[in-house]
């Protein structure tokens, strides 16, 4: 299974502009025979422009599930469209949709932990809904930004039996040694796929550090992006998870009774 991960620098409160990105890497990730792209956090406006976010909030997901299920379909690909502004019943989240290769959204996840160093908490809503999905027939899960500092979230969902985690993200670059951490961290401990996107760019006075990555389950970087707009790509495999799992016996030993 080929992953391919689009680090986007991300146009503030441009759209179409970052539409247009998104499109163009897209294509070349089919040329290159991917079965899945993912793309980072907030990528159609940045993050956090308020100035913006009401004007260009989607309604429902209904301008991100028209412009991915075409894309989707139309290349047969999986696309993890990262996260956009979303709004619900007039309130806003920050959401991810999920497309298989017929072009059908199969999930949606809000944001579960909002970063209030910079009041994502007073623009978005928190979500309450842990989602899985399957792409292809291998089930994978997915975190936003600041729910990887989280640990249970990502052990919930490989106790609910994931097999590869996507995390978009728009991670600044001055924290970017513990972004690295602690995507291989939640690699090792819960024996997975991860792929971790983020952005790059600039938003005011903050470097958005690009640096995403495709990790195996022992922790290892099997493909890493520098700090400007490319894409990677890996062509993972399946089974070594369960080579993994029986070499280190990590959830057949845990003692839950224990905490």
């Amino acid at each position: 299974m080929k992953i391919s991960a689009l680090q986007l620098n991300v146009g503030i409160c441009d759209l179409e502009k970052n539409y247009i990105e998104v499109k163009k890497m897209i294509s070349k990730a089919v040329e290159e025979k991917s079965d899945i792209v993912c793309l980072p956090e907030m990528w159609e406006l940045g993050f956090l422009p308020a100035v913006c976010l009401e004007d260009y909030c989607d309604n429902d997901g209904k301008i991100i599930k028209n412009m991915f299920g075409a894309l989707a379909s139309e290349n047969n690909i999986n696309i993890v469209a990262g996260s956009v502004a979303n709004k619900r019943l007039d309130k806003m989240y920050n959401t991810s949709f999920i497309f298989d290769r017929k072009g059908n959204c199969i999930a949606e996840y809000d944001k579960i932990h909002l970063f209030t160093n910079m009041n994502e908490d007073k623009v978005f809503q928190k979500g309450d809904k842990i989602v899985t999905f399957e792409l292809d027939g291998v089930k994978c899960g997915i975190i936003i930004c600041y729910d990887l500092r989280f640990v249970e979230l990502p052990r919930k969902l490989a106790l609910m039996g994931i097999k590869i985690l996507f995390v978009v993200a728009q991670w600044p670059k001055e924290r970017i040694t513990q972004w690295e951490i602690l995507n291989r961290a939640r690699a090792i401990e819960n024996q997975i796929y991860l792929v971790a996107v983020n952005g790059c760019g600039k938003y005011k006075d903050i470097k958005y550090g690009g640096n995403s990555l495709i990790i195996s389950p022992l922790g290892e970087i099997l493909s890493k992006a520098k700090s400007k707009q490319e894409i990677i790509s890996y062509d993972i495999d399946i089974s070594k998870i369960d080579l993994v799992r029986t070499k280190l016996n990590v959830f057949s030993d845990r003692r839950e009774e224990m905490y």
